[in-house]
């Protein structure tokens, strides 16, 4: 059987996570939909990293393996039209090896998280970022970031639900960067490594906007990650600023 890997991007809001569910709308379920209407009986998608409810992705990826040897532009336009309305779009379909996996093959997960600082509710981006009303210092939350890069054991910033064998991981980047709005100002998380934590971004970004506001210091973010403990985490910060930005392979297969 074919083998394609699809670049996804998706808004998350009106959907329960990425993982197919009985009864509520996932983003998988919703792909995996359309596949029916082009082969009966497929089996599930692969995919890179389950997203959350309300969790947004700019390049998730997906593997699925294909009766038929589709041609990759004629599937993707396809699969477009079949999960319609829904807000979700195949960038692009692309034929791979067959021991290509989007998961397994992956060695790199880059996330984007964005703050907007102004006083107003965002109207056009509710739910596209997380909106504080108080000024935030980003040199300030530059510095506490730098105590998180590196192998850690993040216990104190994955959820009392992760199923993770292990709560050691290594932080590739942690990067906050500041853009001037003609509104405010927004704050932007880059954040990469080869695996994360459930809920480990939205975690460092609650934490880190406690530094930013000046109800934490840098040297409490130090504090925290080394009491390995969940109750010493800052506020876990909402989805709807949450996207995956992109996965890395050897090879891109996208390229």
């Amino acid at each position: 059987m074919p083998r394609y890997a699809l670049l996804i991007e998706y808004d998350g809001a009106p959907f329960h996570g990425w993982q197919r569910q009985s009864t509520l709308p996932s983003v998988q379920g919703t792909i995996e939909q359309a596949l029916a209407r082009l082969e009966p009986d497929l089996p599930s998608i692969a995919t890179a990293g389950r997203t959350d409810a309300g969790v947004h992705a700019l390049g998730q990826v997906a593997t699925v393996d294909m009766a038929r040897d589709w041609d990759p532009f004629r599937l993707s336009e396809a699969l477009n039209h079949h999960v319609r309305p829904a807000p979700v779009s195949i960038l692009r379909a692309v034929r791979v090896a067959g021991d290509f996996h989007a998961r397994f093959s992956a060695i790199e997960r880059r996330y984007l998280f964005r703050l907007l600082q102004r006083r107003a509710p965002p109207a056009l981006e509710r739910e596209k970022v997380w909106q504080v009303r108080q000024r935030l210092d980003l040199q300030a939350m530059r510095d506490g970031a730098r105590h998180l890069l590196g192998r850690h054991d993040f216990t104190t910033f994955r959820s009392s639900i992760c199923q993770a064998d292990s709560p050691v991981r290594t932080l590739d980047r942690l990067e906050v960067t500041a853009l001037a709005r003609p509104d405010g100002t927004e704050f932007r998380f880059d954040v990469r490594a080869r695996s994360f934590l459930h809920n480990q971004v939205r975690s460092f970004v609650g934490t880190l906007e406690r530094v930013g506001a000046g109800a934490w210091s840098p040297e409490d973010v130090r504090t925290a990650l080394e009491a390995r403990d969940r109750a010493a985490c800052g506020p876990v910060s909402p989805p709807g600023g949450l996207y995956l930005a992109g996965v890395g392979y050897p090879q891109d297969p996208f390229a």
